[in-house]
């Protein structure tokens, strides 16, 4: 009998009648929840706008809602738009360390493939969970663990919008009810689809956003291409000229996707964020939290020097002149100088919220004061850590001479440092409350709580609609 290929154990994942531990049902509720929150949030950006905005010149059946609004689109239009809406804010759950995204392209997949093929709460969360591991396991196969490092991000892309898609797909193979066979298939089409460069991180440009977005869309119509009879290649992923070799020149490890499948699950460890920011500023925002703590006056700041990990210098303090004065929302979201800044002024939410980037904020004299005087360099302490975490050493030298320092090693959200259940609750209405009042939150919440257990993925998705006061 030949050796089954890598798309076929994870079709043998997909299709597996096992329960799901306790731990990995529990989790993907939350992620649900998180991810419903940040599209509600999200809406009103221009690039929200605009996304939506297509969809609706493209026209098309009634099929499945866009997170908020009242009509259906086609799904793989929804799945887009919600894709769009998961990943904007930057807020967006996070594994490492592969340093992918995945909720934002597998919940949006999902959502719209069950309402399209109305599938229950159960299949909804049972195939979250296996996108979501599907996805994981495609990013740590593409980690460099002599280097500590993503190839995929040396090679200039988004691991989370190539996996997710791949991810995303095998969700959306599985809430259209395929066999084995069916899910390999709408893999081998679905990793023709799957893209996403990240220079935008850089220097800027708001394409990121449509990233999860283009995942999503590209999972949603390869399983529906598929159940239309297109197929897809079973070597699609380890194949000569499959997924690994045309990402990552053919160096991968395969024992990344299949050691444990199954078994042991990655979902549970998935990092939740707490701040509405690149996962690698998180550390430097608490960081200068500490130091306003311990009483460091940021009037009296003459200099601040950011120690991050050396292969993210480039994300948050490169080019520096463009760190120290962020122009847009968007900017400011992956600078470490705008990140210090806001832990040692005070955020809101559980640290930082969304208001604490608000493009008012940005060109307040004492904030572009205290970026003026910020270096971010290379940390060797940080350095030896990453990409487990994303440490920061901040430092602060006031008018007086004294020498402050603050060590932030662990992110906040992870396994060593987890959310509790209230702050996770925090986080969703305060992203929720554009459109959902406090009642109304707690009725989502309930329905996502019973996700599985009676609550159905078309009954959510009307409820966040109706109750909404916009």
């Amino acid at each position: 009998m030949a050796e089954r290929t890598l798309s076929q154990r994870l079709a043998d994942l997909a299709t597996s009648h096992d329960a799901l531990p306790d731990a990995v049902t529990a989790s993907v509720r939350d992620r649900l929840l998180d991810t419903l929150g940040l599209c509600i949030a999200s809406r009103q950006l221009d690039t929200s706008v605009a996304v939506m905005s297509h969809v609706h010149e493209q026209g098309g059946a009634a099929q499945a809602h866009v997170i908020g609004s009242v009509g259906k689109v086609p799904a793989a239009s929804a799945a887009l738009v919600n894709g769009v809406l998961a990943h904007s804010l930057d807020f967006d759950d996070t594994h490492l360390p592969s340093v992918l995204h995945p909720s934002a392209a597998v919940v949006p997949a999902a959502l719209a493939a069950a309402e399209y093929a109305d599938a229950d709460g159960e299949a909804l969360v049972r195939a979250i969970a296996v996108g979501l591991e599907v996805t994981v396991r495609l990013g740590m196969a593409g980690y460099d663990r002599g280097a500590n490092n993503s190839v995929f991000f040396e090679h200039g892309q988004h691991a989370t919008s190539i996996c997710g898609a791949i991810g995303g797909a095998t969700a959306a193979a599985m809430l259209l009810g395929m066999d084995s066979a069916g899910v390999v298939n709408t893999i081998g089409v679905a990793a023709s689809t799957a893209s996403g460069l990240i220079e935008a991180n850089r220097t800027g440009g708001t394409v990121k956003r449509l990233h999860c977005g283009w995942a999503a869309h590209a999972a949603v119509s390869a399983a529906q291409l598929v159940r239309h009879g297109f197929t897809g290649p079973p070597t699609v992923l380890e194949g000569r000229f499959g997924f690994f070799q045309a990402f990552l020149r053919g160096e991968f490890d395969g024992a990344a996707i299949t050691d444990g499948l199954g078994e042991k699950w990655s979902v549970p460890d998935i990092f939740f964020k707490p701040y509405p920011a690149n996962h690698f500023t998180h550390t430097i925002i608490d960081a200068g939290r500490e130091l306003r703590e311990q009483g460091v006056d940021p009037d009296r700041i003459d200099a601040l020097t950011i120690g991050v990990p050396a292969p993210v210098v480039r994300t948050v303090g490169e080019p520096i002149e463009r760190k120290r004065r962020p122009a847009t929302t968007y900017e400011a979201q992956f600078s470490g100088p705008y990140a210090a800044v806001v832990g040692l002024l005070g955020g809101g939410g559980l640290g930082a919220a969304l208001s604490d980037y608000a493009p008012a904020l940005l060109a307040e004299p004492q904030r572009l004061r205290l970026m003026s005087r910020t270096d971010v360099v290379a940390d060797d302490e940080c350095t030896a850590v990453f990409p487990n975490q994303f440490p920061a050493v901040v430092r602060a030298r006031t008018h007086d001479g004294r020498e402050w320092a603050a060590r932030v090693m662990v992110n906040r959200g992870g396994p060593q440092n987890p959310l509790r259940a209230e702050d996770l609750r925090i986080k969703f209405r305060d992203n929720a409350q554009a459109m959902l009042d406090l009642p109304s939150c707690e009725l989502v919440e309930q329905a996502v709580a019973g996700m599985g257990k009676g609550t159905q993925p078309r009954e959510l998705l009307s409820l966040i609609h109706t109750q909404s006061r916009s």
